[in-house]
């Protein structure tokens, strides 16, 4: 397809049913035309390309299998001219600036100058990857060529120099482009659309998977105003002359005008605000030496998350013997506000209930648990009550078990409540979000059943299911529930109308498991799987069209478990891991493409087994979080807080935490939910009585954060750097002009003030100087002391320190030795030579360690001896 260049609402298309189509295109706001203006038959099979002339109006270029076709637009009939037949397929087509000459280029990498005009060759360029750079324009007033190819994502920008001894030209790589995603295409924007007054020399608009991303070129000028030297004359939008005048043999030239915006009242285009993203050095003998990119794509608010481990105070640590091997169904532990639950490998189906209270190092000792009698496969906390907890065995039961205030002081073996009907092992179970005492849970019989808790009965079976069922959750008010199944179906319930699916649609490909969440209100539903090559991703559902398939998709990494979702309504942000994972990702989700946004993720030191959430409540809103979760490792439970960083801590960042749903409190009973009533929960504020909302924040005055560069550049005198320095020493000091507190004073004169004050500092100075030589003094007497009793015999040990490199203390302390006698000393050499032997696992160093101080000590007792022996001739 292209745009006229003298007609920016005509487009024309060619496709595979052999048809030229133009179509008069309308503002943006109003509905497009369902059919096309003129539609022109060639008759010469599948057709690939078509482009407009660059000076004629209605002119254009058709690109048949193998033959490029010339048409007049206004002659219907029959093509202006049928050009020589290429030996295989066509590939590309190019008219000359001036539009004189054609060239085309077929799969047989043969190009074909038509004589209709003169070009200098196109080129291709391979990629590192193999993928064929195609050029996308060259620029016909800076010399420049924009590179692009179908699946990488750099996209290289070069400067084609003439060179002065011939007519060929070279190319010099000006910058790349690095984009996130693959380019499936790339179109560029007119000249006289561009930014001129901010340097902007070239803007191309790049084609992705799920959106069209501009990518800008900025020349960074000092001075914001328009530059001759990179904006010469450019062609303008009327036409030099008709197609008939061309075929007659006609050359005019479109007349050029200028892009100064002076000399254009009426511009074309508004130019785009942009702010510049990033800047690349150019190479050697490009005109500028930097260039800017901009890729300007939607960011979240909460990009800048950081997760972080909270003090080691509130861990609760020495946990034994966990089960790290329920189902993926399962996610893995369970929390609330005051405890948490805990499988346990222990025969008997075991759950440990920890405190929350009661942080620290459990007892080695063993302690009290939920004894279940049959394998754990899922368990729950009764949202509303903080002692309820529901668990499914393998014996296809629920037990609700009540825990006492306090948590357990001895092992429970009696449940309250069991819930008997599935005729299989159970998958999961999940408490109403709304109506108290409401269960629904999946199995491997294929139903998913309702269960109403306080009085034990079944009340609801659904079916539709023909796989294993990876996954349930409840829509937001509580009316639906949506289900995803390992045959390749996503699935919504409306359970009080029917029993079968009210809509159903295509899920992930892959069948290793699944998770489901709703999100943006309860109007779309979040699936988190894995593809058809194992990689887990993220699929955006619309809740109202089911059908439809997936409105997006979010691919996140390759690895064997199954993405755990915590959706967070206040801010839209959806927490994932996975058993197993070292890595938390994290997502914003909006209703508007692109849908997933992805903010920072946080890293755990070692792999963790589960991560559950806690109540808004938990979350201190003087340290911005957002979340607060517990991170289950082999031995610990770890709380883990998601702040956001912000410099205004001291309000509240209403921006960040909107009126929160009290959802620990019921809206209806299950009866009441049961026999067709809605409720929905009350909201209420975060915000601390004495905190004051961000938005009603005193409005500060910009300051500048660093000073000019040339503050830092300019020269100074050595005078200039001496009043600096005297001044920021009268700073310290204080105001010279205020007056000192003594002036104050009463009854006493100013000249009695002065000679008082000689008087304290000449006795001070007396004291300090006196006091200073009494301590030299002293010192020297006790040096010299040390010294006449340490004799020659201290000189002969410290020297003999030196040589070997240990003093004799250390050697003491080396053969555990504290009386110098020489048996003493060849009992424990060797003893410790032996048990350090190699052959017995010992260690050489240690060896030489103990030889070195056996010499050392022995090197003493002969220096103590010959001191010994003079004292006895002299007697």
């Amino acid at each position: 397809m292209d745009f006229s260049p003298f007609d920016e609402s005509l487009l024309a298309t060619c496709s595979g049913d052999e048809t030229v189509k133009l179509w008069r295109l309308c503002d943006p706001e109003l509905q497009q035309p369902s059919s096309p203006e003129l539609t022109l038959r060639p008759g010469h099979g599948r057709l690939e390309l078509v482009a407009f002339h660059p000076t004629s109006s209605g002119l254009l270029a058709v690109g048949a299998t193998k033959s490029p076709l010339l048409w007049d637009t206004s002659r219907q009939d029959a093509p202006l001219a049928v050009l020589e037949q290429h030996g295989d397929q066509l590939q590309s087509l190019s008219w000359k600036q001036d539009g004189s000459l054609l060239a085309s280029s077929c799969k047989v990498i043969t190009t074909h100058h038509i004589p209709v005009s003169f070009m200098a060759s196109p080129f291709m360029s391979k990629h590192d990857n193999g993928n064929v750079l195609f050029p996308l324009q060259l620029h016909p007033c800076l010399l420049v060529c924009y590179l692009f190819g179908q699946t990488v994502t750099a996209t290289p920008f070069y400067d084609l120099i003439p060179l002065s001894s011939s007519l060929s030209l070279t190319l010099s790589l000006v910058s790349h482009c690095l984009a996130d995603t693959s380019t499936r295409g790339v179109a560029m924007v007119p000249k006289l659309a561009l930014d001129v007054m901010s340097c902007e020399v070239m803007r191309v608009l790049q084609l992705t998977d799920s959106c069209i991303v501009p990518i800008s070129y900025q020349v960074p000028r000092k001075v914001c105003e328009f530059h001759d030297d990179l904006y010469p004359d450019t062609v303008g939008t009327t036409p030099a002359m008709s197609a008939d005048e061309w075929w007659q043999g006609g050359n005019k030239q479109v007349e050029k005008v200028s892009l100064n915006p002076n000399k254009q009242p009426k511009p074309k285009a508004a130019p785009a605000k942009e702010m510049p993203a990033k800047k690349e050095l150019a190479s050697k003998g490009s005109k500028e030496c930097f260039f800017f990119f901009i890729v300007t794509r939607p960011t979240s608010k909460f990009r800048h998350i950081q997760g972080a481990v909270m003090h080691r105070d509130t861990h609760i640590t020495n946990l034994r013997g966990l089960n790290l091997t329920t189902p993926g169904e399962s996610d893995g532990f369970c929390a609330n506000s005051q405890r948490v639950a805990v499988p346990l490998a222990i025969s008997g189906g075991q759950i440990a209930i920890l405190e929350r209270s009661q942080p620290g190092r459990l007892p080695d000792t063993s302690m009290p648990t939920i004894q279940n009698s049959v394998n754990v496969v899922d368990f729950s906390w009764d949202p509303f009550d903080t002692h309820q907890l529901a668990v499914a065995g393998d014996d296809a039961k629920i037990r609700v078990w009540q825990v006492p205030e306090g948590g357990l002081t001895e092992t429970l073996t009696e449940p309250e409540v069991i819930l008997q009907g599935h005729t299989e092992k159970i998958y999961s179970i999940k408490y109403h979000p709304l109506a108290s005492g409401l269960l629904v849970s999946s199995s491997y019989d294929l139903t998913v059943r309702l269960w109403d808790v306080d009085s034990g009965e079944e009340v609801k079976i659904l079916s539709g299911h023909q796989d294993q069922i990876f996954g349930m959750a409840w829509s937001p008010d509580g009316k639906l529930l949506a289900t995803v199944c390992k045959d390749g179906k996503v699935r919504i319930y409306d359970p009080r109308k029917s029993a079968e699916p009210v809509q159903e649609g295509p899920g992930p490909e892959g069948h290793r498991g699944a998770r489901v969440v709703w999100v943006c209100e309860g109007k779309y539903l979040l699936v988190s799987g894995f593809d058809s090559r194992s990689e887990r991703g993220l699929y955006l559902y619309a809740a109202d069209s089911l059908s439809t398939g997936a409105i997006d998709t979010a691919m996140v990494d390759v690895s064997p478990s199954t993405l755990i979702p915590f959706y967070d309504p206040d801010t839209s942000v959806v927490i994932l891991t996975g058993k197993g994972d070292t890595r938390v990702h994290i997502y914003e989700v909006v209703t508007e493409a692109p849908h997933f946004m992805p903010c920072s993720s946080f890293n755990s030191p070692e792999p963790h087994k589960g991560l559950a959430f806690l109540p808004k409540t938990e979350c201190s809103v003087r340290d911005v979080e957002i979340a607060v979760g517990l991170m289950l490792t082999k031995t610990t439970i770890e709380p883990v807080a998601f702040r956001v960083p912000r410099v205004k801590k001291e309000f509240f960042q209403d921006d960040v935490y909107t009126d929160t749903a009290v959802c620990w409190e019921p809206a209806l009973t299950a009866s009441a939910w049961l026999s067709g009533m809605n409720g929905h929960h009350k909201k209420i504020s975060l915000k601390p009585k004495d905190m004051t909302p961000v938005s009603e924040a005193p409005k500060e005055a910009p300051v500048r954060k660093y000073l000019p560069s040339s503050v830092y550049l300019e020269e100074k005198t050595d005078e200039q750097k001496k009043e600096e320095l005297l001044t920021a020493m009268v700073a310290k000091l204080g105001n010279m002009d205020d007056p000192l507190p003594q002036e104050s004073f009463e009854g006493v004169d100013e000249d009695e003030w002065a000679k008082y004050l000689a008087q304290i500092i000449v006795m001070g100075a007396q004291v300090v100087g006196r006091a200073f030589a009494r301590a030299l003094q002293q010192e020297y007497a006790a040096s010299q002391a040390a010294a006449k009793a340490r004799g020659s015999s201290a000189q002969h040990s410290a020297a003999a320190s030196s040589i070997t490199g240990m003093t004799v203390q250390e050697a003491q302390q080396i053969l555990n030795i504290s009386t110098l006698t020489p048996e003493e000393i060849q009992k424990n050499y060797e003893h410790l030579f032996k048990v350090n032997d190699k052959s017995v696992g010992g260690s050489f160093y240690i060896q030489s360690k103990v030889v070195r101080a056996k010499e050392r000590l022995e090197e003493e007792l002969n220096i103590q001896t010959q001191q010994e022996k003079p004292q006895k001739t002299e007697t």
